[in-house]
């Protein structure tokens, strides 16, 4: 498997909504992927096996702080450690060219994979947000990791 890691560029944001279309019930379009990429508060980078994205992780970064919005692995490539590699690569960027001390997510907790991956990079549960998921009102877990 050749996995590289490049930054998202507007022009990736038809491939990255097709994958966020495929992965959530909530998805993403486009025109959100477009407007991110464009935003200087943002950082968003994609995975690519043989130039096709098969994953992205998109933040908003403020006051040394990483918030990560959207995180996602084509469901044709998951299970081949795909999204632990882009959490690593991610958070060496956000640390070391971006000066991000500290980073924060919600994740369903129903999503028992995402969970597991997130405690294994050092992320603790803090929290919850009632109802936070309007298709099925859902909580959402509020994770931090504090030290990176």
């Amino acid at each position: 498997m050749n996995l590289e890691f490049r930054e998202m560029t507007p022009e990736d944001a038809d491939e990255v909504a097709e994958i966020e279309s495929r992965s959530f019930s909530m998805p993403w379009d486009r025109r959100a992927f477009f407007e991110e990429c464009l935003n200087e508060n943002t950082f968003y980078f994609v995975a690519t096996i043989d130039q096709k994205i098969v994953g992205y992780i998109g933040s908003w970064i403020v006051q040394g702080e990483a918030q990560i919005t959207n995180i996602a692995v084509d469901p044709d490539f998951r299970r081949r450690g795909i999204g632990e590699l882009m959490l690593k690569e991610f958070e060496s960027i956000v640390k070391n060219s971006l000066g991000v001390t500290a980073m924060t997510l919600e994740v369903r907790p129903s999503n028992l994979s995402a969970i597991h991956l997130y405690e294994k990079f050092g992320f603790r549960n803090v929290g919850r947000r009632p109802r936070y998921y309007v298709d099925n009102n859902e909580d959402a877990i509020i994770m931090w990791k504090t030290k990176i």
